[in-house]
């Protein structure tokens, strides 16, 4: 249970001071600026891991043709937007409920000041308007053998104390509207408190989860990636060398023996050769032709 609130320890003396005010608007801008860089680095985070899921799809197509792992950043990436947006749609939420107020208390603050200056002035007439009346009961009281001269003193004298009933009047009056508009600004001030406190909490408790959340996807997307590499691991450890070598060999064969060095004969040889086996040729006919001739059934 907390036993520090912002209605028990933001207000001033001064009547017209906004300082305690002022301070909660300046927490409350800091925590809204905190939100926005957050949802910001989320939709920037956001799209790094997009670009980084299609490189990684660009080049799993180069080598291997599987694209689990691209997959895996697209979704963490989703995921990273949903949370920015879950994020905005909180922090506008707040902005709008924060505006109502805030411009209900700019309103006071203005009449309260207003009020106060106006009482301050006629506390000034009213003042002077007492001095007045002082020195037009002295001159009466003082006295004067000329009767005319006597009865304008009276004369004077009377609307001093007119004219310092009025004041004072308007002055009690304008006292009594500065009153109710320090009511209205105390309770509405502590509503304001109360709210603001409220929001606080309330950001602080989301952004919390939020960042909570988000590392979370951090840490599943590292459990994603390491069940893959884990995948390839089971697949290195059914590598044979020998028989990887040995399949290949024999879907690829072309041929057990080397060829001869036929290539290696020249020009002139083999004409040499060809030559040498037209006269053998035709030794041999004429041979045959002599014998057959002396011979006729000798074949």
């Amino acid at each position: 249970m907390r036993n520090l609130h912002f209605k028990d320890f933001f207000w001033n003396l001064e009547l017209t001071s906004t300082k305690g005010y002022e301070a909660i608007i300046q927490y409350l801008n800091e925590g809204k600026r905190t939100c926005k860089e957050v949802e910001d680095f989320m939709k920037a985070r956001a799209s790094v891991e997009e670009r980084y899921a299609k490189e990684l799809l660009g080049l799993s197509k180069k080598v291997c043709g599987h694209n689990e792992m691209n997959l895996s950043h697209l979704q963490l990436a989703h995921n990273m937007r949903e949370e920015a947006k879950k994020l905005e749609e909180f922090r506008e939420k707040q902005r709008e409920a924060r505006k109502k107020m805030e411009q209900h208390m700019d309103g006071l603050q203005k009449q309260k000041s207003l009020l106060f200056k106006k009482a301050m002035d006629s506390k000034k007439t009213y003042e002077q308007k007492c001095r007045d009346k002082e020195e037009a009961d002295q001159n009466m009281n003082r006295g004067t053998s000329n009767p005319k001269q006597t009865e304008k003193l009276i004369s004077k004298a009377q609307q001093a104390k007119l004219n310092a009933e009025e004041s004072d009047r308007l002055y009690q009056q304008n006292v009594t509207a500065l009153a109710k508009i320090r009511d209205d600004w105390i309770k509405e001030h502590i509503n304001a408190c109360e709210l603001f406190e409220r929001q606080s909490v309330e950001r602080i408790n989301f952004l919390r989860n939020t960042v909570w959340t988000h590392l979370n996807q951090l840490s599943q997307q590292c459990v994603t990636s390491d069940d893959l590499y884990e995948e390839v691991r089971r697949s290195l450890e059914q590598c044979n060398i020998e028989s990887d070598v040995d399949h290949f060999v024999n879907l690829k064969r072309t041929g057990d023996k080397p060829p001869g060095i036929s290539i290696t004969d020249t020009f002139y040889l083999h004409h040499l050769f060809s030559t040498l086996f037209i006269y053998l040729f035709v030794k041999f006919f004429d041979y045959i032709h002599i014998v057959t001739k002396d011979k006729p059934y000798a074949l």
